[in-house]
C-alpha cells in the first residue's frame, strides 16, 4: 500500500524538521553564552543528578573547612597562650629557687620576689582567661565571661578563684572536620590551671603561687620556699603534657585543613567535567548546525512549490 502525500502533509514535515533544527541550535546557543553544557536537569537527566551530588559534597566540604579555619584559630590562641604560661612558670620556678637560698637573702630581696611573683600571678591569670572571638578557650563551652574568677577567700585569707568550665570535659568545644571525625579545640582549663576545692583538698596554681609568696614573707626562720619546688614542679610537668596534646590536636587539625583543600580542588575537578561545556567544541557544533538550519530553510522553499490557492489568495 502506498501511503497518499498531500501538500499539507509536506508543510508539516517540513515545519517539524525546522523547529527541531531551531531547537538543537537554540540550545547550542545558549551552552556558548553560558559555558555550560547543563542548563537545566532536562538537558540531561543523569548528568545533573551526578552534578548535585557532587555539589551537596562540595557544600559538605566548604563547611568542614570553615570548621577547620576556626577551630585551627581556636588551637593557634591556646597554643600561644600556654607558650606564655610557659614563661611565667619558668620565670616563677626561678624565682623560687632563689627565695629558697633563705640563708644569703635579706627581707627586703625576699618581699621583692613576692612582689614580682605576685606580678606573674596576675599574669598567669590574665592568660588562663584568654579569650577567642568572645569566648574563653580555657572553659568549655561555658559562656562565662572569665574561665577563672574570684571568689572570695579560704582560712588563711587567700584568694580563691572559681573555675566556670565543666571539670568532666562533657561539655567541650568541637569541630567537625569531616562525616566522622571531629577534633576538641578548647583545653581543659581545670586541668592545666587546677582548682580550688577545699572538699577534695585540691588547689590551683594560682593558689599555689600565694603559698608561694606566703612563705616568702613569713618570719618564721622554719618556713622554706623551697618546699614549694616540688608542687611546682608537679604543675608545670601537667602544663606541659597539656601543651603537648594541644600540638597534637593542631597537627590533626592542619593535617585536616590540607586534606580539605586538596578534596576541594578535585570535586570542584568533577563538577567542571560534568557541568562546563567544551567551548570549542561548542563553538565547531554551532557553525556546523548553523549551516544544516539553513540547508534546511533553502530546502523546504524548494519542496514547498506554490500551490494554486497561493494564487487564488
Amino acid at each position: 500500500m502506498v501511503d497518499r502525500v498531500t501538500t499539507h502533509t509536506q508543510m508539516r514535515a517540513a515545519q517539524r524538521n525546522l523547529q527541531e533544527n531551531m531547537t538543537h541550535l537554540a540550545r547550542l546557543q545558549e551552552q556558548a553564552s553560558t559555558l555550560k553544557s547543563i542548563n537545566r536537569s532536562s538537558d540531561d537527566p543523569t548528568a545533573a543528578a551526578a552534578a548535585m551530588a557532587v555539589r551537596a559534597e562540595m557544600r559538605a566540604v566548604d563547611q568542614y573547612s570553615a570548621n577547620a579555619d576556626n577551630g585551627n584559630d581556636w588551637l593557634t590562641t591556646i597554643e600561644s597562650s600556654l607558650g606564655s604560661v610557659s614563661d611565667i612558670m619558668n620565670r616563677v620556678r626561678d624565682l623560687t629557687v632563689q627565695g629558697a637560698n633563705s640563708g644569703s637573702l635579706s627581707a627586703t630581696a625576699k618581699e621583692a620576689i613576692a612582689i614580682e611573683i605576685d606580678g606573674l600571678k596576675t599574669d598567669l591569670l590574665s592568660q588562663a582567661n584568654t579569650k577567642f572571638l568572645g569566648r574563653s578557650v580555657f572553659a568549655g563551652n561555658s559562656d562565662a565571661a572569665m574561665a577563672f574568677a574570684a571568689a572570695g577567700t579560704d582560712s588563711t585569707g587567700a584568694t580563691i578563684y572559681a573555675y566556670s568550665g565543666d571539670t568532666a570535659g562533657a561539655s567541650s568545644v568541637e569541630r567537625r572536620i569531616s562525616a566522622t571525625s571531629t577534633v576538641r579545640v578548647d583545653a581543659a582549663g581545670a586541668t592545666i590551671f587546677g582548682k580550688d576545692d577545699e572538699s577534695t583538698g585540691s588547689s590551683s596554681v594560682f593558689a599555689l603561687l600565694d603559698n608561694i609568696v606566703a612563705d616568702l614573707r613569713s618570719t618564721n626562720s622554719a618556713v622554706n620556699v623551697g618546699s614549694r619546688l616540688e608542687e611546682l614542679d608537679t604543675r608545670m610537668a601537667i602544663m606541659t603534657g597539656q601543651r603537648s596534646e594541644m600540638g597534637a590536636r593542631q597537627v590533626q587539625m592542619e593535617r585536616a585543613q590540607s586534606t580539605l583543600l586538596e578534596k576541594t580542588g578535585t570535586l570542584d575537578a568533577q563538577r567542571s567535567g560534568i557541568e562546563d561545556a567544551d567551548l570549542g567544541q561548542v563553538i565547531i557544533d554551532l557553525k556546523l548546525q548553523e549551516v544544516t538550519y539553513q540547508a534546511a530553510l533553502a530546502v523546504t522553499a524548494r519542496v514547498l512549490q506554490p500551490t494554486l490557492m497561493d494564487f487564488l489568495s
